[in-house]
């Protein structure tokens, strides 16, 4: 292609490069001016406030205590059995009876029995007789000294027929072994009892124990005669007090558990054996902490934090911030969700750094990093952060009880 023919096409090429690159040039530019401008607004929009809970911080008491679940036993408790087989002659009692130590339950029938020691105890008769004259004669050399050996012998095995056939038919008289309240039989009399047939159980559950474990590294903080709370799901708002009398001198291998037992005076018979218990060891003297619910802390790897409700700095005619703040704003302010002239709320978010202490159910103890009497937020911190305006709603609270307790529904 000669020179003239390539000049035109260079030229065409040249404007369409310079037109592309004016097009682009202007999308780009439209694009950065648009941003540049949705930032300014967004910079200059005011921050939208957010509804959440507050409350005052307050110093409580707080008593120190290992919590745990655990099980009521009776001090003693047993099921009545019978030794020996029989036919139930009688029944001497009613279910749910209170009874002492060695009343009669139960009586088997024994008319063989008897009659058999009956026997025995004449053969023992005979064996004295025989014993008496033969030692008698003795002295007179009528008889040897091993004939009044063997008399002697036959005695006391005659005697020992007679005690041991004596204690077979004490044994078809079923006696309390100790006192206590029965249950509920189902032995009729008829009846036949074979040896280790249950008669009725017996519980003496006032007091009772109450079996719980706590983990080896809260070892340290119990000691026997340590006070007790249980609380009991079938009577709820009811507390029922003791003490620790006994820990147990081994470890748990597989939970690293450490059992404990304490006793619980019973005198109404409410509780009894069986029945789950939570209970709460009261550890160390009563103490006064600084405390908020669980839900106001923000825990993170930093460090924990929780957000404080402010007054919110007010503003000149052009909505800069004032560095004093008038008096009848302040009091204003004060209240949680108060508003100012404009209807904007007046109290703003500031996160502060806490040091955490000890927790109990929903509560946790505050050791440094707010003051007594402090505007807390308690929930809806998710959505918060350093100056964001606030309105305080405190138609429904979080969960704020040292000792919560499971909710059915």
């Amino acid at each position: 292609m000669s020179e003239t023919k390539k000049k035109p096409v260079v030229k065409r090429m040249i404007i369409m490069l310079i037109g592309v690159g004016v097009l682009l040039g202007g999308i780009i530019g439209f694009n950065v001016f648009k941003g540049y401008m949705m930032a300014k607004y967004m910079a200059g929009a005011p921050t939208p406030p957010a509804t959440v809970t507050a409350m005052k911080a307050d110093y409580q008491a707080w008593q120190s205590a290992l919590n745990a679940v655990g099980t009521l036993r009776a001090v003693r408790g047993v099921d009545v059995t019978s030794e020996v087989a029989g036919i139930v002659r009688s029944v001497e009692f009613r279910s749910g009876d209170e009874v002492r130590t060695g009343q009669v339950l139960a009586q088997l029938n024994a008319d063989s029995d008897i009659a058999q020691l009956h026997a025995l105890e004449a053969a023992a008769e005979l064996a004295q007789t025989v014993y008496d004259r033969d030692k008698a004669q003795l002295d007179a050399e009528a008889v040897s000294k091993a004939q009044v050996d063997a008399d002697a012998a036959d005695l006391k095995n005659r005697r020992a027929l007679v005690a041991q056939q004596g204690a077979l038919v004490d044994k078809k008289t079923i006696r309390a072994p100790f006192g206590g309240k029965l249950g509920i039989t189902m032995v009729n009399p008829g009846q036949y009892l074979n040896p280790g047939d249950k008669l009725v159980t017996l519980q003496s559950i006032d007091p009772v124990y109450v079996d719980f474990y706590v983990p080896q590294q809260q070892l340290p903080q119990v000691a026997l005669g340590q006070k007790v709370v249980l609380v009991a799901d079938a009577y709820k708002g009811q507390s029922f007090y003791g003490t620790v009398n006994a820990v147990n001198p081994k470890v748990d291998p597989t939970t690293r558990n450490v059992q404990m037992e304490a006793t619980i005076p019973n005198p109404k018979r409410l509780l009894l054996p069986g029945m789950f218990a939570t209970v709460s060891v009261q550890a160390g003297g009563e103490q006064r902490y600084l405390t908020l619910p669980q839900t106001a802390i923000t825990y993170n790897p930093y460090g924990d934090t929780v957000f404080i409700a402010k007054p919110a700095p007010p503003k000149d005619a052009k909505g800069t911030e004032t560095k004093e703040i008038k008096d009848a704003e302040q009091k204003e302010a004060k209240d949680a969700g108060a508003k100012d002239a404009k209807g904007q709320p007046s109290l703003v978010a500031e996160q502060v750094f806490v040091t955490t202490g000890p927790r109990r159910g929903d509560q946790v103890a505050i050791l440094t990093g707010i003051d007594p009497g402090a505007t807390v937020v308690t929930s809806g911190t998710v959505k918060l952060k350093n100056g964001t305006p606030l309105i305080v709603d405190n138609s429904v609270q979080p969960a704020n009880n040292p000792n919560p307790a499971p909710q059915e529904k």
